[in-house]
C-alpha cells in the first residue's frame, strides 16, 4: 500500500463534555490598547464587558447585561439593507447563542433595543432562523448587530470545544511502543503519588492536536469542512510534496514547572529529515482557521506534541478530545497532580515512526495529500 499522510477533522457531538465555568473577566484593560475579536473574517475592537451571574437561576434564564454605552464599532462593513420604513440587519448565529441574546426574562434583548432604538426579532426556543433588526437609523442597526455579535463570541468562547484538527499518531508501532512506556512507569512508578493507568492516554488516540474549535451549527460544520479542503488546495499538498511525512517521537516534558505536581506529560515530536514541514502545514492550517473566524488564537506557534499522561483522564477517559483548551475553574479542581521526578529520572519514551495510518472514529474528513 503507498503511505500516505492524514491530516484529520475530528467531531466529539454526542461525547460527555466537560463542565465549563466562566471566564476571568476582562477588567482594568489599556483603553488605548483594547482587545481584538475575530468574527467571521470581520475585526472588533472589544471594550471590557462586566458580567452578572444568578447561581440559582436555570442555564436558559442565564443572564447577561452589557453597559448602557457601546464603543464597539466592526473594522470592516456588514450589509444592511434600506427600506421604506428604515433600515434592516440579518444575523445569521446557532440557535444555541439566542439565549445569551435574550438574557434573563428578555431583559438582554431590550435593553439592546432601548440602547440602539431598534427592535430585534429571535426565533423562539429550540427553532432555527436568523437574527432580524430593523430600525429607523442606519447607525443604530449596525451598533445592535455589532453588540450581538460580540455578545455571541463571549459566550462562544465559554463553550466546550466540538470538533478538533490533528494528525492522527496511531501507527500500530507506535501504539505497541506506548503500552511498553506505560508498563515501564507502572512497574517503577506506580507507588509514586498520583501515578495509575487510567491516567495514560488511549493508544488509539494519539495524535498531535493543531487547534480547537466551537461549531455550533451543521452550516458552520460545514464551513469548517470547506475550509479543510480549501487549505490542501491552497498549501497542503504543496508542502507535502507528495512525499511521506515521517515523525520521530522522542523525550518527555510537562506542561508546569514543578515536576513533582505534574497534570500533563507529553511526548516531543519532529520530523525524521529534520525539516519544518510538518510544522508549517500545521501554522498555516491554525493561521486560515483563526482567519475564518472558526477557530481562537493561542499560540502564534503551534506546539507540536502527543499528550501521553493527562490527571483529567483520572475523571473522565474520554477528555483529551476536549481538553487542549482550558475551560475555567471546574476541570482545575477536577485535576490531581501526579509526582513524576522519579519517571523523569529512570524512563526513556519512543523511538522514532511513521505516521500513516488512522483510527476509526466517527464524522471525520481525511485528507489523502499524495499524488
Amino acid at each position: 500500500m503507498t503511505p500516505f499522510f492524514l491530516v484529520m477533522f475530528y467531531t466529539l457531538t454526542g461525547l460527555l463534555l466537560l463542565a465549563v465555568a466562566d471566564a476571568p473577566r476582562l477588567l482594568n484593560m489599556e483603553v488605548l490598547r483594547p482587545p481584538l475579536i475575530n468574527i467571521g473574517g470581520r475585526i472588533y475592537r472589544k471594550n471590557t464587558i462586566q458580567e452578572t451571574t444568578y447561581q440559582n437561576e436555570e442555564e436558559e434564564d442565564e443572564f447577561y447585561r452589557e453597559p448602557t454605552q457601546c464603543l464597539d464599532e466592526p473594522c470592516d462593513d456588514f450589509t444592511v439593507e434600506e427600506m421604506e420604513a428604515g433600515f434592516r440587519c440579518v444575523i445569521d448565529l446557532p440557535s444555541q447563542l439566542f439565549k445569551y441574546i435574550i438574557g434573563k426574562k428578555g431583559e438582554t434583548k431590550r435593553n439592546l433595543e432601548s440602547d440602539t432604538r431598534t427592535s430585534i426579532s429571535i426565533p423562539r426556543p429550540g427553532m432555527e432562523g436568523d437574527i432580524v433588526i430593523t430600525g429607523q437609523h442606519r447607525n443604530g442597526v449596525v451598533s445592535a448587530r455589532t453588540r450581538i455579535e460580540l455578545l455571541a463570541e463571549t459566550f462562544r468562547k465559554k463553550q466546550p470545544f466540538t470538533h478538533f484538527l490533528s494528525f492522527p499518531l496511531n501507527h500500530p508501532e507506535i501504539q505497541e511502543r506506548f503500552l511498553q512506556f506505560k508498563e515501564e512507569v507502572l512497574a517503577k512508578c506506580s507507588k509514586d503519588h498520583g501515578i495509575e493507568s487510567t491516567i495514560f492516554q488511549n493508544p488509539s488516540k494519539l495524535h498531535l492536536t493543531i487547534g480547537t474549535l466551537v461549531l455550533l451549527s451543521e452550516k458552520e460544520v460545514q464551513q469548517a469542512s470547506e475550509l479543510l479542503a480549501k487549505c490542501k488546495e491552497l498549501f497542503l499538498d504543496k508542502l507535502a510534496a507528495g512525499k511521506p511525512m515521517q515523525v520521530k517521537v522522542a523525550g518527555i516534558e510537562y506542561m508546569n514547572d514543578d515536576p513533582a505536581m505534574v497534570d500533563v506529560l507529553y511526548a516531543k515530536v519532529q520530523m525524521k529529515d529534520a525539516s519544518e514541514r510538518l510544522q508549517l502545514i500545521a501554522d498555516r492550517m491554525m493561521q486560515r482557521f483563526v482567519g475564518s473566524g472558526l477557530m481562537l488564537k493561542e499560540w502564534d506557534r503551534v506546539k507540536l506534541h502527543a499528550t501521553v499522561m493527562n490527571t483529567v483522564f483520572r475523571k473522565d477517559p474520554l477528555a483529551e478530545e476536549r481538553n487542549s483548551m482550558s475551560f475555567g475553574k471546574h476541570s482545575q479542581r477536577e485535576r490531581e497532580s501526579f509526582e513524576a521526578r522519579n519517571l523523569l529520572k529512570h524512563l526513556r519514551i519512543l523511538k522514532k515512526f511513521t505516521i500513516w495510518h488512522y483510527e476509526h472514529y466517527k464524522n471525520e474528513m481525511h485528507l489523502k495529500l499524495d499524488k
